[in-house]
């Protein structure tokens, strides 16, 4: 019996318009990495990049990024395509869901490395540009497991418990009375993660203006954060993944990420942040420079075409993006 206090699931992901399939889930991670290309660009400008460069290098990212999330969800979760009655071919249908971000952050590290030696833009600084956003971007994604009625945890009857119904696949399975299946109210757990992920870039944004983070440290706090709020999410999910001593992958995933992830922290601790000239710069060609291996400017000209460490993206944002 479902408690009559239990959140609602959709009962379709698919529509059709035409011969076209509206997916939920294909729409919600769009919306995603919208919204991360735009508080990027925010960030990205305050702290002295050139307007369009978040945008060129997303070109690269974005296709890597997916490739690398489909990759680590069929490897990390492979029976549904290659055990007993699997379908292999499965592994490409993206547009049902299943992108793992720990495959989608390595692959897409790949491509924005690409992009910015191109641009010759320093990784680690756009990097903590990135940061916040892709915490928001996989806060928005995550309403497209929603939308799937998937990822949730083990049966509850807390008055947040979410009602899921049986599914296949596209929508809810209508039983013979014309109404959809209830299989019945579990914890929300992607609705938790979408929170926490929330909490995290918010937190994360906090402390870049506090404590003026730099050389890849915002984006190394981004994944301690999202790793400490994964560890314990991951051990309240009940769908199928691999475990290994009855424990789920991404438990240890989480573990030893979020660990590498302090470790920079200590070991880049001190270093002041990078100072760029790309969006003052009013040369022909556009620099990059990190503020530590450039001559000094004369006095004047550098208060007008750069930025000094004191006042370049004190806040990680213009005041239009922080709240």
């Amino acid at each position: 019996m479902t408690s009559l206090a239990a959140l609602p699931s959709p009962t379709q992901g698919v529509w059709e318009l035409g011969p076209l399939p509206i997916r939920a889930y294909a729409l919600c991670i769009i919306a995603g990495i919208v919204a991360a290309i735009w508080l990027t660009e925010k960030r990205w400008e305050a702290r002295g990049g050139a307007k369009g460069d978040v945008l060129d290098i997303a070109v690269w990212a974005v296709p890597f990024g997916i490739v690398g999330g489909r990759l680590y969800h069929v490897l990390s979760s492979p029976r549904a395509y290659f055990g007993e009655g699997g379908d292999p071919l499965r592994a490409f249908a993206i547009w049902e869901g299943g992108l793992g971000i720990w495959g989608a952050i390595a692959l897409g590290g790949v491509g924005a490395w690409i992009a910015c030696r191109r641009k010759g833009i320093p990784l680690p600084a756009f990097a903590d540009a990135l940061a916040p956003g892709l915490l928001v971007a996989q806060a928005i994604g995550r309403l497209g497991n929603w939308f799937n009625n998937e990822l949730y945890g083990g049966p509850t009857d807390l008055p947040w418990a979410l009602t899921i119904y049986d599914w296949d696949g596209a929508r809810a399975v209508v039983g013979p009375g014309g109404e959809p299946v209830v299989l019945g109210t579990f914890h929300p757990t992607f609705l938790y993660e979408l929170l926490w992920n929330l909490a995290a870039a918010a937190f994360v944004i906090w402390a870049d203006r506090r404590f003026r983070l730099g050389h890849g440290r915002v984006f190394a706090l981004y994944v301690a954060s999202y790793c400490a709020g994964r560890l314990w999410i991951e051990l309240l999910r009940s769908d199928p993944a691999e475990t290994f001593f009855g424990v789920r992958l991404n438990v240890y995933t989480s573990l030893i990420v979020g660990l590498l992830a302090v470790a920079y922290l200590v070991w880049q601790r001190g270093r002041p942040r990078e100072v760029l000239t790309r969006g003052s710069d009013k040369s022909d060609t556009p620099r990059a420079g990190t503020g530590e291996d450039r001559p000094p400017a004369p006095a004047a000209p550098a208060r007008e075409a750069g930025r000094s460490d004191e006042s370049a993206g004190e806040a990680g944002l213009p005041d239009a993006g922080t709240t």
